[in-house]
């Protein structure tokens, strides 16, 4: 059962999003708050797995509240819901820590397909508002200064990896470009994330993207 935490200011935003998750066998609403401080005290040390937050709240906003949230040990993945698309507060979001995001516009089967994405550990950033989101973002980003190569620590086959991670493509899809078991691509991402020092799927694109390893409309080097 994955039990997910709402988080939002309007009441009727959190009661929709209540129905949906209780309609699934494998879901169940484990708590709600209406701003950001709120949900931060009420998760202390509830067990939660998934957190959808709103970006734009009164009190404390959801970026800092993803952010004061993700450091927590054994902290719950979070799945930012904006309102809008291309929103720069969702991106402020992803690097707080956020696994991804998707519009509140979105139908509730893509709603509950990305919830079990971010709670299976892997990146959301299939949509294509949320690769617009992080093409958009980093295109102007600073070129990083000349120095060691930061594929270094990485085999040849973890580097194959992140790069495909950094496409936006799913483990099984990876596995099926690479011909590798699902299994097998995992143990790969956990290896990249870790000797990278990263938190997840998102937090390898973002680093690629950042190191100009890929650029927005261009295929990863």
């Amino acid at each position: 059962m994955i039990r997910v935490f709402i988080v939002d200011d309007q009441a009727l935003v959190r009661a929709g999003l209540a129905m949906v998750l209780e309609s699934q066998e494998d879901m169940a609403v484990a708590g709600e708050a209406g701003d950001g401080a709120q949900a931060l005290d009420r998760l202390a040390g509830s067990a939660v797995d998934v957190v959808l937050m709103d970006i734009r709240m009164p009190v404390l906003d959801g970026v800092e509240a993803t952010r004061q949230l993700t450091v927590r040990p054994a902290a719950p993945k979070v799945l930012v819901l904006p309102t809008f698309d291309l929103d720069e507060y969702a991106f402020a979001a992803l690097r707080a820590g956020a696994s991804g995001f998707l519009l509140k516009d979105a139908l509730a089967g893509e709603l509950c397909a990305a919830i079990r994405t971010v709670y299976r550990g892997e990146a959301v950033l299939a949509p294509p508002t949320t690769r617009r989101l992080v093409d958009r973002m980093l295109a102007d980003c600073p070129v990083p200064e000349p120095g060691p190569d930061p594929l270094a620590p990485l085999t040849a086959r973890e580097r194959e990896v992140l790069l495909a991670m950094a496409r936006g493509e799913s483990n099984a899809e990876i596995a099926g470009t690479l011909y590798l078991s699902e299994a097998t691509v995992k143990t790969h991402v956990g290896r990249v994330l870790a000797k990278l020092g990263l938190r997840d799927g998102v937090q390898a694109v973002i680093w690629a993207y950042e190191r100009r390893l890929i650029r927005p409309g261009h295929p990863p080097r």
